[in-house]
């Protein structure tokens, strides 16, 4: 049980299916989690009771509950500290062809982009508690224009006009993702007064 819960604490944040890949039989969980070794953050995922999360906790959740998701939107803004976007709930972009995942309560928003837009711009950081798959600066704000019906044009022109200010990318970087989002002409007009 001392080397499962040492493994509990290499791990971070992680998922049932980690731990017994790790060489520990399933219920090795149950009596770690009543002997307060580790905590259940929900169905399926668990973190270390000494591991302490920085503000982008939710972000490393949300990577390990969906593999294939990639924070997106005004999650990634905020990941990248770019203009005053706040959600409290996570965005993940999904590949077109999976299915949007049963959830009811939890904090989570999803979107679905093309495989071209899903696999385009995707940067792996490493976090306390394991990596979170984000899209660049860049990629974040072609896709804030891409969806400004969603969420307004002011949104993604703060966006762009804070990011180019932060030099978070190049005009070569935000056409290539603009052309992959296909909002290049949407764009155009106010690249002309970054110049």
């Amino acid at each position: 049980m001392d080397e499962a819960a040492a493994e509990a604490r290499r791990l971070g944040i992680f998922r049932a299916h980690e731990f017994v890949a790790a060489g520990f039989p399933r219920e090795y969980l149950r009596r770690l989690t009543n002997r307060q070794h580790i905590q259940k953050l929900s169905r399926g995922l668990y973190a270390a009771a000494s591991f302490d999360g920085d503000h982008n906790q939710s972000f490393v959740e949300a990577t390990k509950r969906f593999p294939r998701g990639v924070v997106c939107l005004s999650s990634a803004l905020r990941y990248h500290d770019i203009g005053t976007q706040s959600p409290f709930q996570v965005w993940m972009a999904l590949p077109r062809n999976t299915n949007y995942p049963r959830m009811r309560d939890l904090p989570y928003r999803f979107c679905k982009f093309s495989k071209a837009s899903h696999e385009y711009g995707v940067q792996e950081h490493t976090l306390p508690g394991g990596s979170v798959r984000v899209y660049s600066p860049a990629k974040t704000v072609a896709d804030c224009f891409k969806y400004r019906n969603r969420f307004g044009l002011d949104v993604a022109v703060e966006a762009l006009r804070e990011a180019w200010r932060l030099r978070k990318f190049t005009l070569e970087e935000l056409t290539a993702s603009a052309d992959v989002c296909r909002v290049r002409r949407v764009i155009q007009p106010y690249l002309e007064m970054l110049k």
